[in-house]
């Protein structure tokens, strides 16, 4: 209002309009000259009697006036629960705090968008039914007489303390001023600390914004910085979260790196297989109750992967889903998974194992305990696959499904030896021992792949087909297929297989020194099977045959799972006749790590005893007794292949012909 508008008013109003102005001076200096000090007793009463806790401003309280309303104190002191550990929330040498007009004067609602501390000491604590010391609700009540948004500190120390989690962590934090010539900094809140989480041992240290968000949905994202090792195992994450006390709104690069990624079980609950070493980095972000990995990629051992994952925590059960592909599958780097231990390094691994070390089945025990822990939903494709001895694995997809503690394999498809892998594997971890299924069918291997490292072999050809189906309990894999029951067949058709293997089975000496003079030739092959009844670990012969148009050679035996012993025993039948045939039975012994393969001796050694005696009257009719008249005859193929791609009927074992050596009973009969 002008001064001639004033003047035009009448003198009652002049004399009106004088006294509000009087008065509105004589608040705003009262205001400003009122000793605000004198109302630290009743704030501390009236704090302490909303909130339900000890509240205690020691020294000094002021307060500014203004667009806002800016609190002082120094010296405070504000309790935590009876429950908690710490007897103190925070204790400070000062604090300031912005205080909204409007929710004080119409609901009596005490709301502080902003608290800055000076060399505070925070305890912090979490329980398991969600209540937390930061949340200043009293029991019974849904609302609270007070609301923090976010705070600011500088020079102080923190303790979070969460029993549930295995949690104990105390942190040392300063603000850095900036440098000269240099704005603020972005992140000017440095912390460094450890102490325990999920009942690990750890360090940490980093950086962040010193405006700490307390509630959802309040105050700018925090920028933050955090490298942290435990054990072998170390951690670096940096961007920003909306709630640290929740993260929240997390949007983070991370990068970890490990000796074994089963380690992270203990340290975030994710029940993860043993590993090789890894590193992994990519992006994390946390929306509500669902973390998501994505721009994954890192290394297992010497196998890469990439791919993206989440992790879902709302149900009573967390959930993982994911995707992941490797260009180079390493599956030496798959050992631990299994329950394989491997002591040498991989530049040994060519070495020949001590005797005593032979056993090949991994017998390491399997923790199936944390199968229980989640639920997860993951697929896995290797482009290519690498070191798969002694089974040649060249590529690999599986899907991965693990509810309410039964895991499974399926689908699982594979390249194998040229030809295809499909399945399923079934492990159940509901009771104890765990039960196991394994359904696998194989189609199209290679013969000369599927053993590449047995020299005869190399010049053998066609194609493979089988099937297995076993069932267990046990507590590794060894102790699974030694008490599996089933069924395993393996069929080969018409191919081609190197002659020189077969005259080694026969022991045909004529032929073998030709073949070693010149060059291995390969003969064709009719059919073959190998077909075993499965019963408690015991394999039983079902049809050992293999046929070509040279030899044909008969087999039965067992093949023990439990101790990885071999008991087997092939007749060979030499379908042409030869000279300097010391035909006898080959028996193939010891264990599946040391196999034994010889001879038996008896046959031998009656005809040595005859060509020596032969001998001794004319060197020429030695040769009579190592005479073969070749007797054998083909197998009926057909019936041998169904008798072996038929199940839990085991057929009797075919009666292989007896040959006569007529010239060698000649001989010796002196006609």
């Amino acid at each position: 209002m002008s001064a001639r508008a004033i003047g035009g008013l009448g003198p009652r109003w002049r004399r009106a309009l004088t006294v509000v102005l009087v008065i509105v001076v004589a608040l705003v200096l009262a205001v400003a000259l009122f000793p605000w000090d004198w109302l630290r007793g009743p704030i501390n009463r009236y704090v302490s009697e909303r909130t339900g806790r000890h509240f205690e401003i020691t020294r000094r309280l002021d307060v500014d006036i203004g667009w806002h309303i800016r609190i002082v104190a120094d010296g405070l002191v504000f309790g935590n629960p009876p429950w908690a550990t710490e007897p103190n929330l925070i204790e400070a040498e000062r604090v300031e705090a912005e205080v909204r007009l409007w929710p004080l004067l119409t609901r009596w609602r005490l709301e502080l968008p902003l608290i800055a501390m000076s060399q505070p000491r925070l305890g912090l604590e979490l329980l398991p039914d969600g209540r937390r010391t930061w949340t200043l609700e009293r029991e019974g009540q849904e609302d609270s007489a007070i609301v923090v948004g976010a705070m600011e500190v500088d020079r102080g120390q923190l303790r979070y303390i969460a029993q549930h989690q295995g949690a104990d962590v105390q942190a040392d934090f300063a603000m850095d001023a900036p440098a000269a010539g240099q704005g603020p900094q972005l992140l000017p809140l440095s912390f460094r600390g450890g102490g325990r989480w999920h009942g690990e041992n750890f360090v940490l240290e980093g950086r962040s914004g010193n405006v700490l968000a307390l509630r959802e949905g309040l105050g700018n994202p925090l920028p933050l910085e955090i490298f942290a090792t435990s054990g072998r195992s170390s951690l670096r994450m940096a961007g920003r979260v909306v709630s640290l006390a929740t993260f929240d709104g997390a949007d983070l690069s991370v990068a970890m790196r490990g000796r074994d990624l089963a380690e992270l079980y203990r340290l975030v609950g994710i029940a993860l297989p043993e590993t090789p070493p890894y590193t992994v980095e990519g992006r994390l972000q946390r929306q509500g109750a669902v973390w998501r990995a994505s721009e994954l990629r890192g290394t297992l051992g010497r196998t890469d992967l990439r791919g993206e994952m989440s992790y879902d925590v709302s149900g009573d059960k967390p959930v993982l889903v994911g995707s992941l592909q490797s260009r180079r599958l390493d599956f030496d780097d798959l050992a631990p998974l299994i329950g394989k231990r491997e002591d040498a390094p991989r530049a040994r691994r060519g070495a020949r194992p001590a005797q005593g070390d032979r056993q090949v089945l991994p017998r390491a025990p399997l923790d199936l305990s944390r199968l229980r822990s989640m639920d997860a939903d993951v697929r896995f494709a290797a482009d290519r696959v690498v070191d798969a001895k002694p089974v040649p694995v060249d590529r690999l997809s599986v899907h991965v499904r693990l509810q309410d503690g039964l895991l499974q394999l399926e689908p699982l498809d594979a390249g194998l030896a040229g030809g295809r892998l499909t399945g399923s594997f079934r492990v159940s971890g509901r009771q104890k021992p765990a039960e196991f299924a394994l359904q696998l069918q194989v189609r199209g291997l290679n013969l000369e792949r599927l053993f590449p490292a047995v020299d005869l072999n190399r010049a053998s050809v066609g194609q493979v087909h089988g099937r297995v189906a076993l069932g267990g309990r046990g507590a590794s894999v060894a102790q699974m297929l030694g008490s599996a029951s089933g069924d395993v067949a393996l069929l080969l058709g018409r191919g081609r297989i190197s002659n020189l293997l077969l005259e080694f089975a026969g022991l045909d000496g004529a032929e073998i020194v030709r073949f070693l003079l010149g060059r291995d030739q390969r003969v064709e092959l009719r059919c073959a099977a190998a077909a075993f009844h499965v019963k408690d670990g015991l394999m039983s012969s079902r049809a050992l045959v293999l046929d070509t148009v040279d030899t044909v050679i008969y087999g039965q035996g067992t093949i023990n799972l439990a101790d990885e012993r071999l008991d087997l025993i092939f007749r060979p039948y030499p379908k042409d006749a030869s000279i300097l045939a010391l035909r006898s039975p080959l028996k193939l012994s010891g264990t599946l790590g040391a196999p034994e393969g010889g001879i038996e001796k008896g046959p031998l050694v009656a005809r040595a005893a005859a060509a020596i005696a032969l001998g001794a009257i004319n060197p020429l009719l030695a040769l009579a007794a190592t005479i073969e008249t070749g007797p054998g005859e083909d197998a009926d193929c057909g019936a041998v292949l169904k008798q072996a791609a038929t199940p839990n009927k085991p057929p009797p074992v075919p009666a292989p012909p007896v040959p006569a050596s007529a010239a060698a009973a000649r001989a010796a009969s002196g006609r």
